[in-house]
């Protein structure tokens, strides 16, 4: 094997976005849990189990989501301008409104997707109440049953805030960290 180079197979192969993804949940991770913590009132390690679990989970959706639709027709005019941004850190000229769609969509889906985890996490892992429901008046049982309704869509409004705010805070993070490696490029160009 007189022409056998390592470095061909490293081209290939997406070091940079595995590291740069692994770099995102890092940063991601520590700034939900904080928000999970101050607005949730979780202590400290329940928001950090959250904060991993619904990023992790999004995350592997995500993936799994983008490589299920990019053979699609869809990406047809996409296809290479985004995968050579996300693979292999190359931007063209007339890529950046693409970009700009691909991290709304990406935002409001990975939103929904942290908003359905994180609900489901905690109706999976809370602890049923153990207290038996002792015979009651109806008007008290109607009046319980109203108010319990109302709390559960403070709650659900609640957790759907608190979701936006920590998923806006970590786009906000990487993004910040998204400009600086593309400015670091062009100035290193």
């Amino acid at each position: 094997m007189p022409n056998f180079d390592f470095s061909d197979y490293f081209r290939a192969f997406p070091f940079g976005l595995i590291i740069f993804d692994f770099l995102f949940l890092l940063i991601a991770i520590p700034i939900e849990a904080y928000i999970l913590n101050k607005r949730l009132k979780f202590d400290k390690r329940t928001s950090a189990f959250y904060a991993i679990s619904i990023n992790v989970f999004s995350n592997a959706i995500g993936w799994i989501v983008f490589f299920l639709i990019e053979p699609s027709p869809f990406f047809g005019n996409y296809k290479l301008g985004l995968i050579s941004f996300l693979l292999y850190n190359r931007i063209e000229d007339n890529i950046y409104g693409d970009i700009v769609l691909a991290a709304f969509i990406t935002f409001f889906g990975t939103l929904v997707v942290k908003f359905g985890l994180l609900r489901l996490l905690i109706i999976a892992l809370s602890e049923p109440d153990d207290k038996k429901a002792e015979a009651e008046p109806e008007n008290s049982i109607l009046l319980s049953r109203k108010t319990r309704r109302g709390s559960k869509k403070f709650q659900n409004t609640s957790l759907l805030t608190t979701t936006l705010i920590a998923n806006s805070f970590s786009y906000s993070a990487i993004t910040l960290v998204l400009l600086f490696r593309v400015f670091a490029r062009t100035n290193l160009s």
